[in-house]
């Protein structure tokens, strides 16, 4: 397993992977942070793993910043000769509709029909390769080229709760009311973080997520509201 831990700051260090983001990656960077973070329960804060590296914030009075690398590199040895299996696909419900997607006239612009948007999007297997900008917003790769399309010039001061947007390669479900820049296509209408549960979100780095394209009926019978004009 080709990585370094470095200290970034007084409580904090940095296990940076060399090597291109990827899906595998992101299964491997899931299973280093889940084992670290079971490893060393009694120092660690808090883990935050992303594209290509994980950030551990560590209790300083518990734990040397010596011993905390020689640990962390063991475990990381331990795992390097163990399968990262990939895990169950979470299967989320789609709404593709113009009510639903404001942003699909740009696609439609293309040529594209709301039939091929809907095959391009549901065809894909994508792989959870970060958390973050929101409390449950996953970062979706990768998204079929077809549909790639940058952010939008200026971002919405509101964006709908489940709204399913595109940015370049990625593909995301905004799980709350907020701002954004994606490109709309459609909506998801099961809830996607709540912080009383546990746990709060059913992503995790590396999970591996399918999305389900549904009726108008089922839709709204899983809870899905149609937004106003003003998304």
């Amino acid at each position: 397993m080709n990585c370094s831990i470095d200290p970034v700051a007084e409580c904090s260090v940095l296990v940076s992977f060399d090597c291109e983001s990827s899906k595998s990656l992101s299964l491997q960077i899931g299973a280093c942070a889940t084992a670290i973070l079971e490893s060393h329960s009694d120092w660690i804060m808090n883990i935050t793993p992303s594209y290509r590296t994980i950030l551990v914030d560590y209790l300083p009075h518990r734990v040397s910043l010596a011993n905390l690398i020689q640990s962390i590199e063991q475990t990381l040895k331990r795992l390097e000769a163990s399968p990262f299996p990939e895990k169950e696909s979470i299967v989320l419900p789609a709404f593709y509709d113009e009510s639903t997607g404001p942003d699909l006239y740009r696609y439609f612009n293309d040529g594209l029909s709301l039939k091929q948007i809907i095959e391009l999007h549901t065809q894909q297997t994508y792989t959870v390769s970060a958390i973050g900008f929101a409390p449950g917003f996953a970062f979706l790769t990768s998204v079929h080229s077809t549909l790639q399309k940058p952010r939008l010039d200026t971002p919405r001061v509101s964006v709908a709760k489940g709204s399913i947007a595109i940015a370049n390669n990625q593909t995301a479900v905004y799980p709350n009311q907020s701002p954004g820049g994606w490109n709309i296509i459609g909506n998801c209408p099961i809830p996607l973080y709540n912080p009383l549960e546990q746990p709060m979100t059913p992503f995790s780095i590396g999970s591996i997520v399918r999305f389900k394209s549904v009726s108008k009926e089922a839709f709204l019978s899983l809870g899905g509201v149609i937004p106003g004009k003003d998304v």
